[in-house]
């Protein structure tokens, strides 16, 4: 499997990433299974893992994130949801960060997380505050490098230079929601981030499922089923026009794959990694069977006339279901439109 530099920092990472949110009540709760993917992923090259606070509420995602070896592979960790009840338990502000970053070394039994993200922009936090919490961290031996995911363009470059400006630790990465269903960091947030030398590895290549196979026109689609998407339902709800325009694209995408020799999950993925500014995909398998579906993405390389058919089904830039960009602008609110 191909390693590519996470931006400007001199680590190198497996252009896939195992995210850990389908180990525990989101997706298996079987422990033992969990451990085989992890070990799998391994032997198949991958050597970065994608986690987060809000999962450590699984018991069985807990453990087996202790089972990733932080010595010889790269861990990833970030924190924002909440985290139980009460308004200061959760957000980006320095006592949160510092609490939670503690909360993941004792959950992980390590002694440092290699990259520590901001998993949402928080308008209402001063960027000042996190980084500079952020960057004590990283002085104090506990995190080696900090990012940001799902920031829109103008917080990312705001942070960029607060961080020069201030002398404070910068995000080496962003880490952004992308595949051919959501295209909308296609229009900035990619060429914001090259422009500052950062990282881009991104979430849901396969939609949560739309380019998996299980949403195709006249089957019987059942609606979320899993706790991940009762949370999300207006992502899946096939009542709504933007999740019909999904599943047309999706039809259209699997006829267009068996066309060129692929399967539906392999054509998704490697669209996204074919981006020259993506650095890694994040693939979130709940089974064996999934993983195994996913990997040979990796080896896939999609000609200019099967990108330029792409194109055609879903325009540059364009998410067919807003929803799913997974960052709502405050300022198009009601009450911010004074309505």
């Amino acid at each position: 499997m191909e390693h590519r530099p996470l931006g400007r920092t001199g680590v190198s990472i497996s252009e896939l990433c195992l995210g850990a949110m389908m180990f525990g009540d989101w997706g298996t709760k079987d422990h033992d299974e969990s451990i085989r993917i992890i070990h799998r992923a391994l032997d198949a090259g991958i050597n970065f893992i994608d986690t987060a606070d809000v999962y450590s509420q699984a018991s069985p995602r807990r453990s087996s994130a202790r089972r990733w070896p932080a010595g010889g592979a790269t861990t990833s960790c970030s924190a924002w949801g909440a985290m139980g009840e009460g308004p200061n338990r959760r957000g980006t502000s320095r006592r949160w960060i510092i609490r939670e970053v503690e909360d993941s070394l004792r959950r992980l039994g390590t002694d440092w997380i290699d990259l520590y993200q901001i998993h949402r922009y928080e308008p209402d936090t001063d960027i000042e505050e996190t980084l500079g919490a952020l960057s004590d961290l990283v002085h104090q031996g506990k995190v080696r490098y900090v990012g940001s995911s799902t920031f829109p363009p103008s917080a990312i470059v705001e942070a960029q230079w607060a961080a020069r400006d201030r002398h404070l630790q910068r995000f080496v990465c962003e880490q952004p929601p992308y595949s051919i269903l959501v295209r909308g960091i296609e229009a900035e947030v990619l060429s914001t981030c090259s422009r500052y030398g950062m990282g881009v590895i991104t979430y849901s290549p396969l939609a949560q499922g739309w380019l998996s196979g299980r949403y195709r026109t006249g089957s019987e689609v059942q609606g979320p089923v899993s706790a991940a998407r009762r949370r999300l339902s207006e992502r899946f709800d096939l009542s709504l026009p933007a999740n019909q325009r999904k599943l047309e694209a999706a039809e259209a995408l699997a006829q267009l794959a068996e066309e060129a020799g692929l399967s539906l999950i392999e054509l998704p993925i490697a669209f996204v990694l074919n981006h020259p500014a993506v650095t890694a995909a994040i693939i979130g398998p709940r089974t064996m069977e999934q993983l195994e579906s996913q990997l040979p993405a990796a080896d896939v390389v999609l000609d200019p006339a099967l990108l330029d058919r792409i194109d055609e089904l879903v325009p540059p830039g364009t998410n067919l279901n807003p929803a799913d960009g997974g960052w709502t602008n405050p300022a198009l609110q009601p009450a911010a439109r004074r309505r």
